[in-house]
């Protein structure tokens, strides 16, 4: 595909990419409100949205992943909002693209897709089927809105990690995916990177990489991306950090992260020491901890790669 074949250029280029980091954080800090679903905002606060893309790009991203992680119909339907899957999704990916507009530096727009927040058979009520479905509607607007490639991440399960692989794979878009490793080591319903390397193998050549974002902090992924290294076998595929800046605390009844720029500049460098090529932050990193991890590896160079 020649989005991939790009990509792979661009990082032999460069060294890397750089993801962007946090929605939901920067968008409390504009305003939104505990609860509500950030998704909402393409519509009714799309410059806010767009702000926080431009914000990124700034800092230094290459990648902008768009506002639209939860806009599948099961977690809209909390709201009374499934019917507009198509609409949230398409302004998603619309006002991604319009917030490169003026930039001097190429950016491609990956299109968010989150979980459903439900539990698929056998363990749950969600009919694989029915997931699957889900997924196509939401990545065929993403499509429709001009992403570039399609990211599926902070998945837990296989089951849903495969109904929306096989969803996304019906668009003919590139696609990456990530779990979220939380429980010494695993996902929460249990699984090892392996697990996520073996998957994708059946879906080659779609995906084109896979990793790990979210989690509990830039450690415990370091420690993922240590387990996707031992086991990656197909040197083609691109490696993926996109860690939770730091751990999560309550202060004065808000939600802050305790990771500081310099640690996530520290974590970006040891990402790409273990092979990481596109790398980015999940929870509570904002632009500034994005332009501190753009300057530590800016003429960075990684020590030679083994196997």
């Amino acid at each position: 595909m020649e989005l991939i074949l790009r990509i792979i250029e661009k990082i032999k280029e460069k060294g890397y990419l750089l993801a962007d980091g946090a929605t939901g954080t920067n968008l409390f800090d504009m305003g939104l409100e505990s609860g509500y679903p950030p998704e909402l905002w393409n519509l009714e606060y799309p410059d806010r949205v767009k702000l926080n893309h431009q914000r990124f790009l700034q800092a230094g991203s290459d990648i902008l992943l768009t506002n639209s992680f939860g806009a599948n119909e099961f977690r809209l339907s909390l709201h009374g909002d499934e019917d507009r899957v198509d609409e949230i999704n398409f302004e998603a990916a619309e006002i991604a693209k319009k917030s490169t507009k003026n930039s001097k530096k190429e950016a491609f727009i990956a299109g968010s897709i989150g979980p459903t927040g439900e539990i698929i058979e056998p363990l749950g009520d969600l009919s694989k089927d029915k997931a699957e479905k889900a997924f196509l509607s939401q990545s065929l607007a993403l499509k429709a809105g001009g992403v570039d490639f399609l990211w599926i991440e902070t998945m837990s399960s296989e089951e849903e990690m495969e109904a929306a692989l096989l969803g996304a794979q019906r668009t003919n878009l590139p696609i990456v995916c990530s779990y979220s490793f939380d429980t010494h080591g695993r996902s929460m319903m249990g699984l090892e990177p392996a697990k996520l390397i073996d998957l994708t193998a059946n879906f080659a050549p779609s995906v084109f990489g896979y990793g790990a974002n979210c989690g509990i902090g830039a450690s415990e992924l370091i420690g993922s991306l240590i387990c996707f290294k031992s086991y990656k076998s197909d040197q083609d595929m691109i490696l993926i950090a996109k860690a939770n800046c730091g751990i999560p605390e309550f202060k004065e009844d808000k939600i802050t992260y305790n990771g500081t720029p310099e640690m996530m500049a520290k974590y970006a460098r040891y990402a790409i020491d273990l092979g990481a090529r596109i790398i980015g932050g999940c929870c509570g990193t904002t632009h500034l901890h994005i332009k501190a991890m753009s300057e530590s590896l800016k003429n960075y160079k990684p020590p030679p790669q083994t196997t």
